[in-house]
């Protein structure tokens, strides 16, 4: 059974945080579609909406959720209220939110939902898959996020979208990097710009695609959902590194450009913002990714370029020997936290060396303090086991 609710931000507000469940008749997999994390970006929500009131329980294998994200920024149509909920799920704020007495409104959204995912994975024994929808401020290709773990690779390639990889490294607390770091495949699905309607119908083929490729249902009109994301992505399925990241700072000014599109190729000196009076200017010659046009947000614009398929091959082999550990041998190199694949880095030692060695062997960095940064591996956290028997995994 499921219950289905509308929301039209007009007129109609969230009231249950599942807003759609499916129990198949047999057994299978489970999935998370999350929506509206960000109050501002309905799509997702709208999607999962029309999509899931028309399937049947019978047609289902396994367990579909439709989850919202920041229900009270949802109602009033804003990105957030006091914070950035998709900013939020690091370590440090989660045991943070143990001990506070008060809790502000998307610290109760956060609470809610981590209740509902450790009761979820503290029951659920079958393939865990996690969905974040979103939409962007800036006209974009629709196109799939993700930390960078061979599983998400592997379940990404089943879709004909870019990827971008290595977003983790530059942003604190998205949602699916704390699920990352609980080993699962997670996801993020960038389906268009928030006012554009196309956003909505390439959220409904990215859902149904989903569904299929994780043994959720048989689908007989594969070719049309791949089609509808095909001709918005102008058939790019390249996969790219964010290797830039413009941060706001509080208080600033900052006013990108007019006319800027996600994807979009920039010369190096190309002028792309303005900030506090101050012209911003491209570093590289590259391509402009996620550029801002809204109010609220510290993301400016990022810089992404694609990764050679060489690359991508090369680090599948280093990482399935575990060549990770020969890492330590080279100097100012330790492990941090060897069963939860963290190395730790002395930069005073180690500034020489350029991060895609360590993106080579799977490794993110956080920097700690000016000297010294985190690196964290995906692969040795990564409940590989748990979809080996997916076909997408076999394939």
């Amino acid at each position: 059974m499921y219950t289905a609710l509308k929301v039209n931000k007009t007129n109609t507000k969230p009231q249950n945080r599942i807003f759609h469940h499916i129990k198949g008749e047999k057994p299978g997999a489970t999935i998370v579609f999350f929506a509206g994390v960000h109050g501002n970006e309905y799509a997702g929500v709208r999607a999962l909406d029309n999509v899931l009131k028309t399937i049947k329980t019978k047609d289902v294998c396994g367990d579909i959720y439709g989850v919202y994200g920041n229900m009270k920024a949802l109602e009033k149509n804003k990105r957030f209220l006091k914070s950035d909920l998709n900013r939020m799920w690091t370590a440090k704020q989660l045991n943070a939110l143990k001990n506070k007495s008060s809790l502000n409104e998307e610290e109760q959204e956060q609470e809610n939902i981590f209740r509902f995912l450790s009761q979820l994975l503290n029951t659920n024994e079958n393939p865990l898959y996690f969905i974040d929808l979103h939409t962007t401020s800036s006209k974009s290709l629709p196109f799939i996020t993700i930390n960078d773990a061979l599983i998400n690779r592997k379940f990404s390639s089943c879709f004909p979208v870019p990827i971008v990889l290595g977003i983790e490294e530059y942003l604190d607390g998205p949602l699916l990097s704390y699920l990352n770091t609980l080993g699962y495949v997670s996801l993020g699905f960038e389906a268009g710009q928030h006012v554009d309607p196309v956003a909505i119908s390439n959220c409904e083929a990215f859902i149904c695609l989903t569904l299929k490729h994780a043994g959720h249902l048989k689908l007989t009109d594969v070719a049309k959902h791949e089609n509808i994301l095909k001709k918005s992505c102008n058939n790019i399925t390249s996969i790219f590194e964010v290797i830039y990241k413009h941060h706001i700072q509080p208080n600033q000014d900052f006013e990108m450009l007019k006319g800027f599109k996600s994807f979009e190729n920039i010369k190096k000196g190309r002028l792309l913002a303005i900030s506090d009076g101050i012209e911003i200017h491209s570093r590289f010659n590259a391509k402009l990714f996620m550029p801002l046009y809204q109010k609220s947000g510290n993301d400016g614009f990022f810089i992404i370029r694609p990764i050679p398929k060489f690359f991508l091959k090369l680090s599948e082999i280093l990482r399935n020997i575990k060549a990770d550990g020969l890492l330590t041998f080279l100097p100012g190199i330790t492990w941090h936290n060897k069963e939860k694949g963290i190395l730790k880095a002395n930069l005073s030692i180690t500034r020489f060396m350029a991060k895609s060695i360590f993106h080579l062997f799977g490794y993110r960095n956080k920097q700690i303090d000016e000297n010294h940064v985190l690196l964290y591996n995906r692969e040795r956290v990564s409940k590989e086991k748990m979809y080996q028997n997916e076909s997408w995994f076999k394939n």
